[in-house]
């Protein structure tokens, strides 16, 4: 039986005690993180790919300031908590973690996953955490998109029904 969606939302401290742990059992961390604004399809279809890279996926979701300085005053659609259990009732999320950075370097840093998942979207040179991730030994995965699936396209076309 897995583990009640709420149970999977952590804070920095607990998830550094657990993938410290994680790694003495040999398992593989993996991390992504994105806005999580609007859960679609293609957001479905990447975690379960970056899921089969590792044994434990640990998703970072932007704050709803951190999503505002990003994406502009009229985002988030969904609050930061909301966007959070959303994502923790994911059978392939193990862990879900809400930062207020505009950027996840500083979860990377304590994390140390051996995998750093990103979308194509986002070329090598941008990835944040590249750098600090390949000099670990890690490696970083681009995972190709779900075509035609993204959040600002779901909030146009919700847009245009109005």
């Amino acid at each position: 039986m897995g583990k009640s969606a709420s149970r999977k939302i952590k804070s920095l401290a607990v998830l550094a005690q657990i993938t410290r742990h994680a790694r003495t059992q040999g398992q593989r961390i993996v991390f992504t993180n994105g806005c999580f604004d609007l859960l679609h399809a293609g957001h479905i279809r990447t975690l379960e790919q970056a899921k089969r890279l590792g044994d434990i996926l640990i998703v970072g979701i932007n704050s709803d300031r951190s999503v505002r300085a990003l994406k502009g005053k009229k985002r988030p659609v969904i609050q930061q908590q909301e966007r959070a259990l959303l994502l923790a009732a994911l059978e392939s999320i193990d862990y879900v973690i809400v930062f207020h950075e505009p950027t996840p370097l500083r979860l990377i840093e304590h994390l140390k996953p051996d995998v750093l998942v990103k979308g194509a979207d986002w070329a090598g040179d941008e990835i944040v955490g590249r750098t600090f991730i390949e000099k670990a030994g890690g490696k970083v995965v681009r995972i190709p998109l779900f075509k035609g699936r993204s959040t600002s396209n779901l909030i146009e076309r919700i847009r245009s029904l109005g």
